[in-house]
């Protein structure tokens, strides 16, 4: 029986990013967000249990990144295909450039299966946080309606995630050794920063965060070479 929880939370996972999905077509960002965040909560649990029971496998693996296409890959396509077409965008085909976000996605998630570099850090922005960031934008709008509204500055932002999802930027993973500190530092210091950043801003943090996130990866990773 054990064997299958790993699976079944991976399952919720998907389960929370389709409903995720419907709620994004709709409009209704803030709840796609609340689907985007419990699918972050089971996909981090899915791994965790799996290590936890000694239950880990090949179809583990796999189920898990088609999971996460859906809730990190099409659900974040879907929110720029919406953003677009809300915009001044000149064209009524031009909001289907959201759907990069999609493409890269599955890009960076079949190099992820296959890139034995990745088993400890990441290669590349990973998909949750690129979708963290991609479903913040609604909440930034609120305060930079201007902005956000601007076709170009969303298009941007598509081209932008769409190359830190499989470019080959070092970025340091949110797993845990232990809770020592001198092993863990990057991370502590990360997380208490987005904390803050997060009581402050709330959801419109996330732009801010993502910034920090790479720049503190450069930093970490600066003159070690990729294992």
């Amino acid at each position: 029986m054990k064997k299958h929880i790993p699976n079944a939370i991976t399952c919720a996972n998907l389960f929370s990013g389709c409903i995720g999905v419907v709620f994004a077509f709709n409009g209704d960002f803030k709840t796609a967000t609340l689907f985007v965040i419990l699918s972050g909560i089971f996909d981090f649990f899915d791994g965790m249990s799996a290590r936890a029971l000694n239950v880990k496998s090949t179809i583990g693996k796999e189920l898990d990144s088609l999971a996460d296409m859906v809730s990190f890959g099409f659900l974040p396509g879907v929110i720029m295909f919406q953003l677009l077409k809300l915009s001044d965008a000149p064209h009524a085909y031009l909001p289907y450039l959201g759907f990069l976000i999609t493409v890269f996605s599955a890009l960076r998630l079949a190099k992820f299966n296959i890139d034995e570099r990745q088993t400890v850090d990441f290669i590349g922005l990973n998909t949750p946080m690129n979708t963290l960031f991609i479903v913040s934008l609604p909440y930034v709008a609120q305060q930079f309606p201007q902005l956000i509204s601007n076709w170009l500055v969303l298009t941007a932002i598509t081209l932008v995630c769409s190359y830190l999802l499989v470019s080959e930027i070092r970025i340091f993973s949110l797993k845990f050794n232990g809770l020592s500190w001198a092993e863990n530092k990057i991370k502590f210091i990360f997380l208490i920063i987005s904390a803050a950043l997060l009581v402050c801003l709330q959801f419109a943090a996330f732009p801010l965060i993502l910034v920090i996130y790479i720049g503190l990866s450069f930093v970490h990773f600066k003159g070690k070479a990729i294992q």
